[in-house]
């Protein structure tokens, strides 16, 4: 298996609660690129929201076995928490993944 950092981009169609950060951020520690040893992303944020701009970038760490598993995981992952936090596709929409970091065991 490799070890993949996806990012996802995304909008907040309506202004993003402190309770819904607090639920998402809970729903996204697990595969937080932080808390990890993969290097690269020890300084990047699971979860950055541009408020102005009604913007997100969801950042997971993952294990797959190749780079389009590793963004449909990612992809499920973020979806997940963010309908935890009470977000759908419509008040949530992502973007496209980009896969920012690779280490291969």
């Amino acid at each position: 298996m490799t070890t993949f950092v996806v990012t996802l981009p995304g909008t907040f169609t309506t202004p993003l609660t402190e309770q819904e950060r607090a639920t998402l951020m809970k729903a996204l520690r697990p595969a937080d690129p932080s808390r990890t040893d993969f290097e690269p992303a020890a300084e990047l944020d699971v979860l950055t929201v541009d408020t102005e701009n009604s913007t997100f970038t969801v950042r997971l760490e993952v294990e797959a076995g190749n780079s389009t598993e590793a963004e449909l995981n990612a992809r499920e992952i973020a979806s997940s928490a963010l309908l935890d936090a009470g977000r759908t596709e419509r008040t949530a929409p992502m973007g496209e993944a980009a896969i920012t970091g690779i280490e291969a065991e």
